[in-house]
């Protein structure tokens, strides 16, 4: 049609009397209205047509959506399940609002492999078609497996924070800041120039990025706003969503699990629930049901007379301890050497070997000559898989020390 235009406009008034004319002149018409309803042409006379500037292109993007729709009714199907295409939500960017569901399909979106698509089946009853993940981020998420996609990570990061704390005058000394950690001893293993130094090399990128100055070795000039522009610098070079596996399991596979599941998290939070009354929304408020059956089978939970339910004091802490001895116990048959649960508190030093998943997320495993132990696993530690490692355990979380330079607690 755009072919027979002119300069946009298209008169079809003069058609010849020709059966086949006149039938593609009808056919032609009825496109042109159904146009003008999506805003994309004008009758401007009975005839005379004038075609919209972006009608190419719009039809173009519409011509997209309509394959990932079908895309999406594919995958859903491929894993047994119906949900209504007015609940398909294509998100072109980042989702402002967080996004909490299952992965439904998971397909690269270029050909080097470089960025994911990512179908998820959401919690607030919609199902999200979101481009552009990074596959780093997302290598531990298998089809089934629970997500979060949220809006590109712009706070500040907490060297940032200490940089801007620990600043005089707008003048960051590095020699201050180590007499300061030295004073306080809060490092893990000790490091403590090696932990400084990596606040150093934080400033080095943002002096080529002009948020910072090097005056000389021991003085940094940092401008007032230092913090929100080192975070609007991060966002800049990363416009990707941010992700996090909050299960690699199943929603099914929870259920009966020994550790410390997505679940239980949800169980144990005091914060309102967000769960739609159908789709996926309503499946996981019925699997939260069984599994508080569960814990009341096993002990680990009671009902009150008013109806409510108290589970056990710590339960999250000791269901990890629980899968942590067990599957401990279970490397330990097959790799010939004992396994010993960390201590909150403990330095754990050793080399590290691999990492297993559990229900309870995602450990590293750290060899000693004579012991192994399972920590919890940060992304950063994969690039020292064979390497001696150090870190200080806390909380259920670990402050890695990678070598003599890098101080990764910050």
């Amino acid at each position: 049609m755009t072919e027979e235009a002119d300069e946009r406009f298209l008169d079809l008034r003069h058609e010849t009397a020709e059966p086949k004319r006149q039938f593609n002149r009808t056919l032609r018409l009825r496109r042109l209205a159904k146009l003008e309803k999506m805003g994309l042409a004008t009758e401007h006379a009975p005839g005379v047509w004038e075609l919209g500037a972006r009608m190419e292109p719009a039809l173009r993007e519409l011509g997209e959506r309509g394959d990932i729709i079908r895309t999406m009714h594919k995958s859903l199907k491929a894993d047994g399940i119906e949900r209504d295409p007015m609940t398909f939500q294509i998100h072109d960017a980042a989702p402002e609002v967080p996004i909490v569901g299952r992965v439904v399909d998971k397909y690269l979106t270029d050909e080097l492999g470089e960025n994911l698509t990512v179908v998820v089946d959401g919690i607030d009853g919609r199902t999200h078609h979101v481009a552009g993940i990074d596959a780093a981020r997302i290598e531990d998420a298998r089809i089934g497996s629970v997500v979060e996609i949220g809006p590109t990570d712009t706070t500040s990061r907490p060297s940032d924070r200490t940089i801007a704390a620990i600043a005089e005058g707008g003048v960051y000394r590095p020699s201050r800041h180590l007499e300061q950690v030295r004073f306080e001893g809060r490092v893990p293993g000790g490091d403590y120039k090696g932990h400084v130094d990596a606040h150093v090399r934080r400033l080095e990128a943002l002096r080529r990025a002009g948020i910072a100055e090097r005056i000389d070795a021991d003085q940094w000039r940092i401008p007032k706003d230092f913090e929100s522009r080192a975070a609007a610098y991060d966002a800049g070079r990363n416009r990707q969503a941010n992700i996090r596996v909050l299960s690699a399991a199943r929603l099914e596979q929870q259920i009966g699990a020994d550790g410390a599941t997505w679940l239980d998290r949800r169980l144990v939070s005091a914060e309102p629930s967000d769960l739609a009354p159908s789709g996926f929304g309503q499946q996981v408020r019925e699997a939260m049901d069984r599994r508080c059956e569960h814990h009341i089978d096993r002990g680990d939970a009671a009902r009150q007379p008013n109806g409510g339910i108290a589970y056990r004091r710590n339960l999250l802490a000791m269901l990890r301890e629980r899968e942590i001895a067990r599957v401990g116990g279970e490397l330990a048959a097959t790799k010939g050497l004992p396994f010993r649960a960390a201590a909150d508190g403990e330095t754990v030093s050793g080399k590290f070997t691999g990492t297993v998943q559990l229900s309870s997320g995602k450990f590293a495993m750290v060899e000693q000559s004579h012991e192994f132990t399972l920590v919890p696993w940060r992304p950063v530690i994969d690039r020292q898989l064979g390497r001696e490692v150090s870190g200080g355990v806390q909380g259920g979380s670990v402050s890695w020390q990678l070598g003599r330079q890098r101080g990764l607690g910050v």
